[in-house]
């Protein structure tokens, strides 16, 4: 298994992973002009890109997935709950679906909270075993911080959601799975977000405040602590879903 991560533009953090042996990949998250950038690390690692994902409909960002994937000839995924939504085709992932990326096993989580359609993708090398290895988490579980709730206009609602989220699908892992989240300090997508890349999942259990928390406290404090919302999000939001502006 290879894998590569890619600090890009808005504190953005895109993935590009899988299989050598059997010559599959995704691309994960990729930010719009970051394109050519899959495009060469595909090509230096002779390894064809099957399937572009984005983990949401981004709010920070415009978001270069689908225009890869056409570039490509290869499937745009978003969650399915975007049917209807975007104005666009795209391949639609649900709770639990697995993807094959050849040794590389991809099982999709439907984790909302950040948004209705967030996804982590929670990732196993074959070759290694049948334990995950690690979890591309987006913006729904950062190093230090949880992803900010108000995007959808609800924020209590859509954080009694994001608790619910990490509780039943990502806290029951080993504390061993390895975290790699879609932001890191600097974004506006939640607040107290450490620079740091990746992380454990015991050590953010450990010393990220708000997994500790019940889920009335979690609410509260999530609330409480959204940044600003920065004036271009619903411009991007529009972008990202085909809207024209």
């Amino acid at each position: 298994m290879f894998f590569k991560q890619l600090a890009t533009r808005e504190s953005s953090l895109s993935y590009y992973f899988g299989c050598t042996g059997i010559g599959k990949s995704v691309a994960v998250d990729v930010v719009a002009g970051d394109e050519d950038w899959f495009v060469e690390e595909a090509r230096k690692a002779g390894v064809p890109i099957n399937y572009v994902i984005d983990t949401h409909v981004h709010a920070d960002h415009y978001s270069g997935g689908r225009d890869l994937a056409e570039r490509l000839g290869i499937p745009y995924c978003l969650h399915e709950s975007n049917r209807g939504t975007v104005r666009f085709d795209f391949q639609p992932l649900n709770d639990g679906q697995l993807l094959d990326i050849g040794n590389v096993s991809i099982k999709v989580l439907h984790t909302p909270g950040h948004t209705q359609d967030s996804i982590c993708l929670l990732v196993t090398d074959q070759r290694r075993g049948d334990t995950p290895w690690f979890v591309v988490t987006g913006d729904t579980l950062f190093v230090g911080a949880i992803g900010r709730p108000d995007l959808a206009g609800k924020e209590a609602d859509m954080a009694a959601l994001l608790y619910d989220s990490l509780h039943a699908k990502l806290l029951r892992f080993s504390d061993d799975l390895e975290i790699f989240p879609g932001h890191q300090a600097g974004s506006v997508c939640g607040a107290g977000l450490s620079g740091k890349p990746s992380s454990t999942l015991g050590f953010e259990k450990r010393w990220n405040p708000a997994l500790s928390m019940k889920k009335a406290d979690f609410i509260a404090a999530l609330v409480k602590e959204i940044p600003p919302r920065p004036e271009y999000m619903d411009a991007m939001v529009r972008a990202n879903l085909g809207i024209a502006v």
